[in-house]
């Protein structure tokens, strides 16, 4: 048994050719990223001229929204507004917890589901999430009616395909040394997912699912602008007459509703001991054997 069977390999440094050729591909893809920032910028009439154009319009706008109203009505109906978008919200993530975490465990490579059942889970999930929540509403709204109801449905939707994405990446990203051990003992594959596999993704998985409640409160908002209820339907009522004090004042209501969500859901993530949740759709990254000794 020698003493090196620990040290990492060291890989042969790259020729300088291939380091040459490398080069210009890198310049033609800066070039080509460059160009097409630009041709969006000039063709979506973006900069300073039609900031300028609409400065008029703005400083109506500001105008008429201060000072904020704050009669003692309003006040009742953005408090019930708030106490409904915190309803939407957590209904969302309950219903888009139980149809998006079963698509997860069937979609992680390292479960090992039929490759039928785990190709299934995948198609759905992506359907879910590639229609927008706004799309969902809409739809909602022409079935259930107006209401909370609809925008339920609609977050739920587009959430479970979320979490079936994010979760089963964090399934995937567990350490496969205790897995493999479980499998050489004889375990079956719900076993091992059960006693190995969750075990070290759920406060991770927990994460995920905190954060999602946050982007729920955020979407309840925007969907509440075409009927979903919350306080997004109370702010569509306000801007399509015009009553730009009332608006202020549920703004204001929105930007403490979603910065206290924020905060709180840090904090619980923090007792948690959780990663930061993966909200760029990346798969989290697994290093090497060796590169795992080195630390």
């Amino acid at each position: 048994m020698t003493a090196t069977a620990d040290i990492p390999t060291r890989t042969a440094p790259e020729p300088p050719d291939r380091r040459r050729r490398r080069r210009p591909t890198r310049s033609l893809l800066a070039a080509a990223a460059a160009a097409a920032v630009l041709w969006s910028l000039l063709n979506t009439d973006v900069g300073v001229a039609s900031l300028v154009r609409g400065r008029a319009g703005a400083a109506r706008l500001l105008r008429g929204m201060f000072p904020p109203e704050l009669d003692h009505e309003l006040l009742s109906r953005v408090v019930t507004a708030v106490v409904e978008t915190l309803q939407i919200s957590v209904a969302a993530l309950f219903l888009g917890a139980v149809l998006g975490l079963p698509l997860a465990v069937l979609m992680a490579a390292n479960v090992q589901t039929a490759r039928w059942l785990s190709a299934g889970a995948r198609a759905v999930a992506t359907v879910l999430r590639a229609v927008p929540e706004l799309l969902w509403a809409l739809l909602f709204v022409a079935t259930v009616g107006l209401g909370p109801a609809a925008g339920v449905y609609a977050i739920s939707l587009h959430a479970a395909g979320l979490l079936a994405k994010l979760c089963s990446e964090q399934l995937e990203a567990v350490d496969p040394g205790p897995v493999e051990a479980m499998r050489l003992t004889g375990a079956t594959r719900t076993a091992t997912a059960l006693f190995s596999i969750f075990p070290q993704a759920r406060a991770n998985v927990a994460s995920q699912l905190l954060y999602q409640w946050e982007c729920n409160i955020r979407s309840s908002v925007v969907i509440g602008f075409v009927g979903a209820g919350g306080i997004g339907q109370a702010l569509g009522i306000a801007m399509n007459l015009f009553r730009y004090q009332q608006m202020a004042t549920l703004m204001v209501a929105v930007v403490v509703l979603v910065v206290g969500v924020d905060r709180l859901s840090r904090a619980v993530r923090g007792r948690l001991g959780a990663a930061a949740p993966n909200r760029d759709l990346r798969c989290s990254i697994r290093f090497p054997q060796s590169l795992r000794r080195q630390s």
